[in-house]
């Protein structure tokens, strides 16, 4: 079910355990990582972008906007985060964002709707999603009224903690379940971030198949 908030995917990251380059372009199963995050997010929300810097033309077959960091330097996802908040605010009427990271192909299918209801009556508060006892501060709800104390928190206080930014604010932690798969449990959250994680992203995706 769509919501009306803005889907924000970080895929801006650097990779420096993958060796380098767009992590999320990398092969998985019939596309790559970034089709399974597209795949599993967008029937959420309404509209969805990709925050990263660089030539966007590389992204072209997506068909998405492509946000390159409002604020200079590789200020990592906070500053996603804050170029989606403006994105939002300027193009859309939407009162929320939610982002996802590039890299993790088993987000849950109901992440917008779970994050959305817990904050439904706590207007202005943040929701962040766990797993495990896991908090993962890049699968979080924002308010596009936090844009700005934000923006002061990253560029005035040069702070680029998101758990930080987080817990100076109102928050709530949302728990998701890890499902089981036939072989083994699946942290939907699951992220690839060295070369046996992709191996076995790939197995746990043939396990999901009927």
């Amino acid at each position: 079910m769509k919501r009306d908030v803005v889907g924000i995917i970080l895929a801006g990251g650097r990779s420096r355990r993958m060796g380098g380059g767009d992590k999320c372009l990398l092969p998985l199963g019939s596309g790559c990582l970034l089709d399974h995050v597209i795949l599993r997010l967008a029937p959420q929300v309404a509209p969805l972008a990709l925050s990263a810097n660089g030539d966007p033309a590389r992204f072209s077959r997506f068909g998405l906007p492509v946000l390159a960091d409002t604020v200079t330097g590789f200020a990592g996802p906070l500053a996603g985060i804050l170029t989606g908040l403006e994105w939002a605010i300027a193009n859309t009427a939407c009162k929320a964002i939610v982002t996802a990271a590039g890299d993790t192909p088993f987000l849950p299918l109901d992440l917008v709707e779970r994050l959305a209801a817990a904050i439904d009556q706590r207007s202005g508060s943040i929701a962040v999603a766990c797993s495990a006892g896991k908090r993962h501060p890049t699968f979080t709800l924002w308010p596009t009224d936090c844009r700005d104390a934000l923006r002061r928190f990253l560029v005035d206080e040069d702070n680029r903690r998101v758990s930080a930014f987080i817990e100076r604010h109102d928050f709530v932690d949302v728990d998701f379940p890890v499902p089981q798969s036939a072989a083994q449990p699946i942290d939907p959250f699951f992220n690839i971030n060295e070369p046996d994680d992709l191996v076995r992203a790939e197995r746990l995706l043939q396990s999901m198949e009927p």
